[in-house]
């Protein structure tokens, strides 16, 4: 006589990174398996290498866009560039980090806010509406990248000339992915992972 069905214990499949779901190595048990609430199920911390690499790689572009600011007497440096690079250079493999994200997204998010703008005026509630819509845009386009929501929310409000908003931020987007892949290729990750 069979006895009662025991269940196998639950082990997470493995992944590309060599990092289940709940943070630990595959194949063996994560010390919080047994569902102790304060173990972390965040990714592992990157080696002190990487953190340092991915720093410099962001300073590094950051500062370009500054000194090209100061030769065009432009703001070319604006807060989401900043967070597109940390994503650059601290997410390399993710899908908002490649070069059609980063660039498309934030095109397509500041076109969205000059359309926006054009419609209902520089004002709080339409610079809302702006962020909003331009995530739907990137989704749409498949072009999803975070940090460009933001720069739909400046286009509506600071109201700049989309002519030369839209030249510098071409060239920006593409200095940082520049930055990203000789960064990468200098410590043999792959970055980016696809272009278009």
């Amino acid at each position: 006589m069979a006895g009662p069905k025991r269940e196998k214990p639950q082990t997470d499949p493995p992944s590309p990174t060599g990092v289940t779901a709940t943070g630990s190595s595959a194949g063996t048990p994560s010390p919080g398996a047994s569902g102790s609430w304060y173990r972390s199920k965040a990714p592992a911390r990157l080696t002190p290498r990487a953190m340092a690499v991915a720093t410099v790689t962001s300073i590094v572009a950051l500062v370009i866009l500054v000194a090209v600011g100061e030769l065009l007497h432009e703001t070319v440096l604006i807060p989401p560039l900043a967070a597109s690079m940390a994503l650059v250079a601290g997410g390399h493999a993710l899908p908002l980090a490649q070069p059609r994200n980063v660039i498309g997204g934030q095109i397509v998010s500041a076109v969205t806010g000059f359309i926006v703008l054009a419609i209902a005026g520089s004002n709080p509630w339409a610079a809302a509406v702006a962020g909003g819509i331009a995530l739907g845009a990137m989704l749409l386009l498949r072009m999803s990248h975070s940090p460009a929501a933001a720069t739909a929310v400046i286009v509506v409000t600071s109201a700049p000339g989309l002519v030369n908003f839209l030249e510098l931020l071409l060239l920006a987007t593409v200095i940082l992915v520049a930055v990203g892949a000789v960064s990468a290729r200098l410590n043999r990750h792959p970055y980016p992972v696809y272009w278009w």
